[in-house]
């Protein structure tokens, strides 16, 4: 059912990907202005004359994103149509299209007139949600089926209020990152974890060495945090597959992107280890973002251990049935 459809979100989904690993590098090689304070022409020419590497890299990020722009939208009206009747497809649908226009208009002014580092920082996490909303209308679509059936998920408050609080956490983290890529302060600290493993309670001495630091610090929080989450997960859900899955890989995730923030300073800044940190955030905000939709879906509250005693409770009458004499 819908296989045409799986497969173009499918596709989709995966071009958002590269929308956003592209925005990471133009940043990373300092390609922004590759096509000079010319959008969305190059240089004011539709075929640019002269050709550099800094053109090559901005320029394929726009046709990428033109791409994503055409594939998204639509993605957003064939699912519309489609598998219009599920509660979050149209909320979705229309996220996805105005953040993913909102990124293309943060880019092109920053081309045209320039923007300061800290509003630059934005230009990834509003493409961050776009690519979210296209992620999770990709889930959506799959779900139609029951092939990935959510049905029986059930949380209780106190796992409800971590995940909301840690995806939120999770953009703050997001956006301090960026900043540091947009201030250029990836190596304003030669050692990890510390600034200077030397000095480890000595504090910064400058903004650029606040921003790196004050990133790290918040890194190293969201992993203890989503590594709590995940034991509570383990620890009372043990009946339900999906939450306990979905926080392992949640974890794995934030552990692979701890590791790439140190490889980043440890390789002084290898392109290919910091993709991998922008692709590492990139899939833990949109798996953070799919338990925020099971979420708003409400249903019955659970309790595991009142959901034990329960359970407990009807195995005990099962073995000593209350029988009436006649």
């Amino acid at each position: 059912m819908h296989r045409k459809l799986k497969w173009f979100a499918i596709l989709t989904t995966v071009v958002m990907v590269f929308v956003l690993l592209g925005g990471a590098l133009v940043t990373k090689t300092d390609s922004g202005m590759g096509c000079g304070r010319s959008w969305p022409l190059c240089n004011g020419q539709l075929i640019p004359t002269e050709i550099t590497a800094e053109l090559i890299i901005e320029l394929a990020h726009r046709i990428v994103s033109g791409s994503a722009a055409l594939l998204v939208l639509i993605l957003s009206i064939w699912a519309w149509k489609t598998i219009g009747h599920k509660r979050e497809t149209k909320a979705l649908a229309i996220l996805s299209v105005f953040f993913l226009i909102l990124q293309a208009l943060i880019g092109a002014a920053a081309v045209v007139w320039g923007q300061s580092s800290f509003v630059l920082a934005l230009h990834f996490g509003i493409s961050l949600i776009s690519f979210a909303s296209v992620f999770l209308l990709t889930l959506l679509i799959f779900e139609v089926d029951k092939k990935l059936d959510t049905t029986k998920i059930r949380l209780d408050k106190k796992m409800k209020y971590h995940t909301i609080g840690v995806t939120v956490y999770s953009y703050i983290v997001v956006y301090t990152g960026a900043l540091v890529r947009h201030t250029e302060a990836s190596l304003v600290c030669k050692d990890w974890p510390f600034c200077l493993n030397s000095s480890p309670f000595s504090l910064p001495t400058n903004l650029y060495e606040w921003i790196q630091m004050g990133h790290r610090f918040m890194a190293g929080l969201i992993f203890l945090w989503i590594g709590y989450i995940t034991w509570m997960a383990i620890k009372r859900y043990k009946d339900q597959k999906v939450v306990v899955n979905g926080w392992i890989i949640a974890f794995i995730l934030v552990a692979m992107q701890v590791a790439a923030g140190a490889a980043v300073v440890f390789t002084s800044l290898n392109i290919f280890v910091a993709l991998a940190h922008a692709l590492f955030i990139t899939c833990l905000f949109g798996l953070l973002s799919y338990f925020i939709m099971l979420i708003t879906r409400g249903g019955m509250e659970y309790s595991p251990a009142s959901n034990t005693e329960d359970s407990a409770e009807a195995k005990a009458e099962i073995k000593s049935p209350n029988i009436i004499p006649q």
